[in-house]
């Protein structure tokens, strides 16, 4: 993978764009008024994280570019702070100082939402096994900037990991977390869901494992959450209990550890 900055020159962001090749193991290439597409000939690599003063944006050769942006998890957040529930928050019975492994990160917008919600006496890690996707946030979660310094603080917070789920969970201690919380790429993507499609393009793809589920089971303390769409088969395949049918399209499937224990 490629590191470059946008077209301008600016000495803070070859600097910061230099620091985020060494830290992800990636190529540092100055920009020099050279189009994307020209690097990734020169070079032989067309996926390139382009780093600019609030963040990064990830492009790859004919898909469409990924800038990273809080997003929903922005409103949410703000929802929260505000005293207002949430879904996610609601079925992970999350509370204030919790720790929580967020295994699918993607964008950050889910681990955005955890962090607001533990405060600074929790702690919320996300783990991204897409090399493009974890550079883009480990830039991203540093220096974008919302309108609420709380929110900011929280997105600072949260501790980054690049790995598959499964290779992380299994090298964590027993009961080492309270929650668990997997967000996999839809099995049945929404065709109403146009904005999720450039995550589409550099997201794992590949369906949980049972052994993912067993690992979880271990690690977490209080509780495991699936996101999925509503009636998805993936529930009952990975031993979720099944949501309450609702209106929704998507839905929380949860499986309760201290009840088991």
């Amino acid at each position: 993978m490629l590191i470059t900055t946008g077209e301008t020159k600016n000495g803070d962001l070859v600097k910061r764009a230099m620091q985020l090749a060494e830290a992800t193991g990636s190529l540092y290439v100055p920009r020099n008024k050279t189009s994307l597409a020209r690097l990734a000939k020169e070079y032989k690599d067309d996926e390139i994280v382009v780093v600019v003063t609030e963040g990064a944006r990830l492009s790859r050769q004919n898909e469409p570019e990924l800038s990273f942006h809080p997003s929903m998890g922005y409103v949410r957040a703000k929802r929260i702070l505000r005293g207002e529930g949430d879904p996610m928050l609601a079925a992970g019975a999350i509370k204030e100082g919790d720790t929580v492994l967020d295994c699918t990160a993607g964008l950050g917008t889910d681990a955005l939402v955890f962090a607001v919600a533990v405060g600074r006496s929790g702690h919320v890690m996300a783990c991204e096994s897409s090399h493009g996707l974890y550079t883009l946030l480990l830039e991203g979660m540093q220096y974008y900037r919302t309108k609420k310094p709380e929110v900011n603080e929280a997105m600072r917070s949260i501790e980054l990991k690049h790995s598959d789920h499964l290779s992380l969970l299994k090298g964590m201690e027993d009961k080492s977390v309270d929650v668990i919380y997997f967000d996999p790429m839809f099995r049945e993507p929404m065709l109403d869901s146009s904005g999720i499609q450039p995550l589409r393009t550099f997201a794992n793809s590949a369906a949980l494992h049972e052994e993912s589920i067993v690992e979880a089971k271990r690690v977490a303390r209080k509780r495991i959450v699936m996101k999925e769409k509503a009636g998805s088969d993936e529930f009952t395949r990975l031993g979720f209990r099944e949501p309450d049918r609702s209106r929704s399209k998507i839905v929380y499937g949860v499986i309760e550890l201290d009840r088991e224990q």
